[in-house]
């Protein structure tokens, strides 16, 4: 049987696990639960800080892989993407500190945007797309306000949570090493050293600095260690930029340096563009599937994420459960629809907040110190420009090597947990989806059970889940073989 997390009566309870209520606290720290949750307000703020550097890559990245034409050849203004982008990550990850107060930043997903432009784009238009976006947050919104979303995350065995906490680990770290040059598509091999079997470049040198610093500072205990690896990777990259004439195309995101005026006018070209129904040629079935494909996209990569930055931030009790949970969830679903009226794709939890929880964040002060970042970006768009991906790409190594200390939780001698464990941490940075680590382990952990004759143990939620996930993995032949293109 599954229990529910218990919402939250008092600041203590909503503080997490051995929490106290000090006396004479600011009316900050009693909102947010600060002192409660062994943190202050420089922290938070440090935090928030932190998570928005380690994410501001978004806002070029976002607008680069819906930059794509729609069935009709038309394509979205760069402009009013960046605002797009900006603007809802801003309002969700707002929602988030001030109502979930809990320290998890959203922006556009990156599987979610991955779906729209290779799925969804190609079959309808980019207004009829977002309009996808808002009926898969809605569709989301509606699993928790019947609370089966929460009840399908508190079903989750607990090695599972902490497998799914270890493969977001490598999965950010992979995401960082490849974004930094550090690992490339190899020619004889899957993948290599640099890209081509080689570290080669001022970039790559920048990002095994920061790198370096981070560990070492780390090492020494120095408060601020993420920040400060960030903040001196990216003057050292401004400073190598200039002294030794490096070729502007070798930087991942373009070189270190200002473009132009910092100020920028926000282009709200995109926002409002969203359209509903029109899908005479696309049919109700492929639409169905779409909207399914989203919503698995959204639903267990932000389940995945919530799970593991809720326990780095120690903010989950001895089963894996989060107090507010429910309201965190909501927020990320409502992302969705947000995105899509904004015209930035759908909003989800980002794994960078790791970083921010990493030093220290544990309250949704940090999120709301993200969110106005976000929202200052609306106008300074050509700042996020500064800091390089293979400095930001550092921090992500980072944190991936701090969530891997979950292992000590695993009992490793007991196969039906450690191979669907196993599966889990492999899958997530191997096939590059977060999705398919978590359904993998679902799987195998309930098949694994039934072979020992311990079915009665996994629970309905868990063998519904198997089922869904099961429908995921043969989507395409069920695609094929219902005549669905």
């Amino acid at each position: 049987m599954t229990q529910q997390s218990v919402e939250p009566k008092t600041g203590a309870e909503d503080a997490g696990p051995g929490s106290r209520v000090p006396a004479g606290r600011s009316w900050l720290d009693r909102y947010f639960h600060i002192s409660e949750r062994g943190s202050t307000v420089a922290t938070e703020v440090r935090g928030g800080v932190t998570t928005f550097m380690a994410m501001a890559y978004i806002l070029l990245l976002n607008p680069l892989i819906l930059g794509g034409k729609d069935v009709d050849g038309n394509l979205l203004s760069q402009p009013g993407l960046i605002t797009a982008t900006a603007l809802a990550a801003a309002a969700t990850t707002l929602l988030m500190g001030f109502v979930g107060k809990v320290p998890l930043a959203l922006a556009a997903g990156l599987s979610v945007s991955g779906v729209l432009s290779s799925q969804v784009a190609p079959e309808m238009t980019w207004p009829q797309a977002m309009g996808m976006c808002v009926m898969y947050g809605l569709v989301i919104c509606l699993l928790v306000v019947t609370g089966l979303r929460e009840l399908i995350m508190n079903a989750i065995p607990l090695p599972l949570k902490h497998g799914i906490t270890m493969g977001i680990g490598l999965f950010i770290a992979l995401i960082g090493l490849y974004k930094a040059g550090f690992v490339g598509k190899g020619t004889a091999t899957p993948v290599t050293l640099g890209p081509a079997g080689e570290l080669a470049g001022w970039p790559v040198l920048v990002f095994a600095v920061t790198l370096l610093l981070i560990f070492m500072l780390q090492a020494r205990n120095i408060p601020g260690a993420i920040l400060i690896g960030i903040v001196v990777g990216t003057v050292v990259a401004v400073v190598i930029n200039k002294v030794a004439d490096v070729d502007p195309k070798i930087w991942s995101s373009g070189p270190p340096e200002l473009k132009g005026s910092a100020v920028s006018s926000p282009d709200f070209s995109l926002f409002g563009d969203v359209e509903f129904g029109g899908w005479g040629d696309v049919g109700a079935m492929t639409v169905g599937f779409i909207v399914f494909t989203l919503v698995l996209a959204g639903f267990f990569d932000a389940m995945a994420t919530i799970i593991g930055v809720g326990t780095e931030a120690e903010l989950a009790d001895d089963k894996g459960r989060m107090p507010g949970l429910s309201k965190a969830l909501f927020i990320d679903g409502a992302g969705g629809a947000i995105g899509g009226v904004a015209g930035g794709s759908g909003q989800t939890v980002f794994v960078e907040s790791a970083t921010g929880v990493g030093e220290g964040a544990r309250t949704g002060l940090a999120s709301v110190v993200t969110g106005l970042f976000f929202a200052a970006c609306l106008f300074f768009t050509p700042l996020t420009a500064i800091v390089p991906a293979e400095v930001a790409s550092a921090a992500l190594v980072v944190i991936g090597a701090m969530m891997m200390q979950n292992a000590r939780h695993v009992d490793w001698s007991d196969r039906s947990v450690a191979i669907p464990v196993f599966l889990t941490v492999v899958l997530m940075p191997f096939t590059y989806t977060i999705t398919t680590g978590v359904a993998a382990g679902v799987i195998s952990y309930v098949a694994i059970k039934a072979a020992q004759g311990r079915a009665r143990e996994v629970g309905a939620f868990m063998w519904g889940l198997t089922v869904i996930f099961v429908i995921y993995f043969a989507l395409n032949p069920i695609e094929s073989w219902l005549g669905v293109s």
